[in-house]
């Protein structure tokens, strides 16, 4: 029989990180005694000690655990154990008091304090043992509450998403496909203010919108929707084209948050038995046309961003050639990324050049924004750090 020491056991110094203790205790005998039954652990610790609560909210910094007297000058029971948790941040708080309360411990545990401890029955040993193992829960509870933050992030960016990205509204005629793309640049997969939409009119006029709020986050996201929402409303009551683009400024001025945000856009209305649409482009990149093998920015007449200074957008007018063509419209997180090692971006002219790639002409058009998004990722030398929606339209063979 293997024979087992009862002797106290010891911490290897050399295995184990030094633990910042902050002690919050009015009584130089009792402060002496604690660093005594630490150094007896021989565990490697670095105590501070704060004789007040004001005078410990000054010391917090860089502190991973609290040992708090209930009985301060300045803070008494667990009035003074609430108003510590208030300001402790990241930090563990253990009760340790001359008061063996059985109420009184479960009642400050209940309040968040990481353990209960009373003077005069720990040891050194079970001490240091019981500020590591509070270390470890205080830091294992952040874990948990900022993975609950993710979970409840991704739920609301799951409900946008259906409000920013919805099916298009359009019947079969005309051999009009319609191919919406969407990928957040954020982590964690949340969405940004990116939106498109797709509406078609009686028998001959297709409306699409891809826009573009400043800012990224669940503000910009949720007045994204609100735009997309008022954009598909202004189509289905029949206002006037050349007003559509004024009214959603409208509500973009009412719903933002600040002064500052902003929208861009950029419209089309298709109209299928002339082939031919009229654009317009507010402060956003310019649709690039796919026709006679050639991919090409529609050569629009801008106008400013909506949100800044109300005006009229102008409106340009796109003769398509042909029964095979395509419209790809897309925000600027596409053509933003690096195209080598120095500053240089894609842009409009970049992306066109991609569109004439043998690569990118054999790549079947359900499959093509796919791709180029791909593309610019590699030639970023990594994923894009922005959103990124697109609107293929196409008609024919679309090339």
């Amino acid at each position: 029989m293997t024979e087992r020491s009862l002797a106290p056991r010891r911490y290897a110094p050399a295995q184990m990180e030094r633990l910042r203790i902050l002690l919050v205790e009015d009584d130089e005998g009792d402060a002496f005694l604690v660093r005594e039954l630490l150094s007896e652990a021989e565990a490697p610790f670095e105590l501070t000690v704060a004789s007040s609560l004001r005078q410990a909210r000054e010391m917090l910094t860089d502190i991973e655990c609290v040992l708090l007297d209930l009985g301060l000058p300045d803070a008494e029971g667990i009035d003074g154990l609430r108003k510590l948790l208030a300001v402790a941040g990241s930090a563990a708080v253990c009760v340790l008091t001359g008061r063996s309360d059985e109420h009184l411990g479960v009642q400050a545990v209940a309040e968040g304090a990481q353990d209960y401890l009373v003077k005069g029955q720990v040891d050194g040993v079970l001490l240091i043992r019981s500020l590591r193992y509070a270390v470890e829960r205080k830091r294992a509870d952040e874990n948990a509450r900022l993975l609950r933050e993710v979970e409840l992030l991704q739920a609301e960016s799951a409900r946008l998403e259906r409000g920013l990205l919805p099916k298009p509204l359009k019947k079969d005629d005309f051999g009009i496909e319609v191919e919406p793309f969407y990928r957040s640049g954020r982590a964690m997969g949340l969405l940004g203010g990116d939106f498109y939409d797709v509406v078609q009119v009686g028998d001959d006029k297709l409306h699409v919108i891809v826009g573009d709020v400043c800012g990224h986050g669940v503000d910009e996201a949720a007045l994204g929707v609100e735009l997309r929402v008022a954009w598909r409303a202004l189509i289905l009551a029949g206002v006037p084209e050349e007003y559509v683009l004024s009214a959603l400024e409208q509500v973009l001025m009412t719903e933002r948050r600040a002064r500052e945000v902003f929208a861009t856009v950029a419209s089309a209305v298709i109209d299928l038995p002339a082939n031919r649409a009229t654009v317009r482009v507010a402060g956003h990149p310019p649709p690039v046309v796919l026709s006679g093998g050639k991919a090409a920015p529609v050569a629009v007449r801008t106008g400013i961003v909506l949100g800044v200074r109300p005006t009229p957008t102008p409106a340009t007018e796109l003769e398509f050639t042909g029964e095979d063509w395509s419209l790809l419209m897309y925000t600027d997180g596409l053509i933003e990324g690096r195209t080598g090692a120095g500053d240089e971006r894609l842009d409009v002219d970049g992306l066109c050049k991609l569109l004439d790639e043998p690569e990118a002409r054999a790549k079947p058009l359900p499959e093509l924004p796919e791709w180029l998004v791909a593309r610019a990722d590699r030639d970023n030398g990594g994923p894009l750090t922005d959103d990124v929606a697109m609107l293929l339209i196409s008609r024919g063979g679309g090339r």
